[in-house]
């Protein structure tokens, strides 16, 4: 089962997150502060933003992406996946039960 890494400017990751779980293509959405330092249009750029972290299922993360791209702000939104090679089997069943 995937864990979504998504950053995201932190006025738009609650709505981003929330979005998320009521369409219930996450089982939940952790959120934390961070600055993030990167390279766009030429120059480099220092800003605050939120690190989402999105517990999906493998069924449900296509759609995940897509709403993702649909409703965040960035032209280029980070999305990554992460795979769990081992994940407490209470866990995992929550999870799926959680996301359609």
């Amino acid at each position: 089962m995937p864990t979504v890494y998504i950053t995201a400017p932190p006025d738009a990751a609650d709505s981003l997150a929330e979005t998320l779980v009521d369409k219930r293509l996450a089982a939940c959405v952790n959120r934390l502060s961070t600055t993030s330092t990167y390279r766009w249009d030429g120059e480099i750029h220092h800003d605050d933003e939120a690190v989402l972290l999105a517990k999906t299922t493998d069924d449900a993360y296509d759609d995940l992406v897509d709403c993702v791209k649909r409703e965040h702000p960035y032209d280029v939104p980070c999305i990554e996946r992460f795979d769990e090679a081992d994940v407490l089997e209470s866990f995992a069943e929550w999870r799926a039960e959680s996301v359609e």
